[in-house]
């Protein structure tokens, strides 16, 4: 007779059990906020959290949630100075944002089983010292900034969409997988000397780097928008495999120790190319394949040579100026000039060539030489003339170029 009453009992409790373990816990409104642990607790049974996660500044020491494998939208801690460490052994995906900001307290995180985030954002996040993750492999976008990580090796992806890496004084080198990024790459103000290196990256959208000491793209073959390098201490930088930019512009401002500059494959700029005020870089002979630059062309620096030998079209204006004597190269490139200013056309916008201009690297601005932008003026070749662009309107490099891929898009 016990058995009899015991069995539907048993099945009962287990179907209960398997029940708890694979509920979905959905909360009006679409957020669950946590002021305690005992929230957090209480969330237990849920298999997956529908909607988004708000832990408050209320919670404060360590904070752990486990139980949930699946939060289909945002885990968010954010402005909380009470916070100490963040766990969870069960949580596996966070389908929109694991945001991570002001948590100033915060010396841990440990979520060794998530793999898969749609969008990471941590922001002074305190002594943080490493991500504490394993298996992340799937993470659309990527904020980290202000934070004293050691390294974001946790990181172990081959496609991104856009990834932001300033003021993080303690990464000294990133190396990652990566072969695509279809958005943004920033990169900037992060520990001393760092060293970058993206040995399979392939294609990217536009790239944006800072403050690095050494630097590498060996596979890169296409930047679909713009490619920017400012204030970087690197002595030589080279895109061995880049073909083209279809849409952006190349810049090269202020890499104070730059002495080499290489673009072999380098056949188009869909934009400007903007090389100044790097002071070392004597020759620009890196562009040996070089044809068509859709924007301008604006050079300003101690040049004592400077060639483009497959150069056949510049819709935009070329302004060039050295502190030292390029005449010849002037005279070379005077050829390309406007028909207007006695050349072949090859040139559309206005054609300036300067020697001997001793203010030539404290122009760094979007302005051409000729005191008119892109399209203004007339000027002459290989003169020795100080440059009388250093006054009036004052626009800074990305308008010069994106100026100068509006106009090549008029002409087109």
């Amino acid at each position: 007779m016990l058995v009899k009453y015991l069995a539907p009992a048993i099945v009962a409790i287990g179907a209960a059990s398997a029940q708890t373990a694979t509920s979905t816990c959905t909360v009006s409104g679409g957020t669950t906020t946590i002021n305690s642990q005992a929230d957090a607790t209480g969330l237990a049974k849920c298999k997956t959290i529908k909607g988004s996660v708000v832990v408050t500044k209320e919670v404060a020491g360590d904070f752990q949630l486990s139980g949930p494998q699946i939060i289909t939208g945002d885990l968010k801690i954010e402005n909380n100075p009470n916070i100490n460490s963040v766990g969870s052994d069960t949580l596996e995906q966070i389908g929109g944002e694991f945001r991570l900001v002001e948590t100033t307290q915060l010396n841990s995180v440990n979520m060794l089983k998530l793999n898969s985030v749609s969008k990471l954002t941590w922001q002074s996040i305190g002594n943080v010292p490493d991500m504490g993750m394993t298996q992340l492999s799937k993470v659309d976008e990527i904020t980290i900034s202000d934070s004293h990580l050691r390294n974001i090796d946790a990181i172990n992806v081959t496609s991104i969409k856009s990834m932001n890496l300033d003021n993080n004084q303690f990464i000294t080198k990133y190396e990652p997988a990566i072969k695509e990024i279809t958005g943004d790459l920033t990169i900037q103000a992060n520990g001393l000397d760092m060293e970058v290196g993206f040995p399979n990256l392939i294609w990217a959208m536009n790239m944006a780097i800072s403050d690095v000491s050494k630097i590498s793209f060996p596979s890169l073959q296409v930047v679909n928008g713009s490619a920017r390098f400012d204030n970087n201490k690197f002595d030589s930088f080279s895109f061995p495999n880049l073909t083209e930019t279809k849409t952006g512009d190349i810049s090269f401002v202020g890499n104070e120790n730059m002495q080499n500059l290489t673009f072999p494959k380098l056949t188009q700029v869909g934009g400007g190319l903007l090389v100044a005020n790097n002071t070392e870089l004597e020759e620009i002979n890196g562009f040996p394949a070089l044809q068509t630059v859709v924007g301008a062309i604006k050079l300003r620096g101690n040049f004592t040579e400077v060639k483009f030998p497959k150069l056949q079209s510049v819709r935009g204006a070329f302004d060039l100026s050295s502190t030292n004597d390029v005449t010849d190269d002037c005279k070379v490139l005077a050829k390309m000039a406007p028909k207007t200013q006695g050349g072949n056309g090859e040139i559309e916008g206005t054609f300036d060539c300067q020697s001997n201009n001793e203010e030539a690297n404290q122009d760094t601005s979007g302005k051409t030489g000729s005191g008119q932008g892109v399209t203004g003026g007339s000027s002459g070749s290989g003169s020795d003339k100080k440059d009388s662009g250093a006054a009036g309107l004052s626009v800074n490099a990305g308008l010069f170029l994106a100026a100068a891929g509006v106009l090549a898009q008029l002409l087109l």
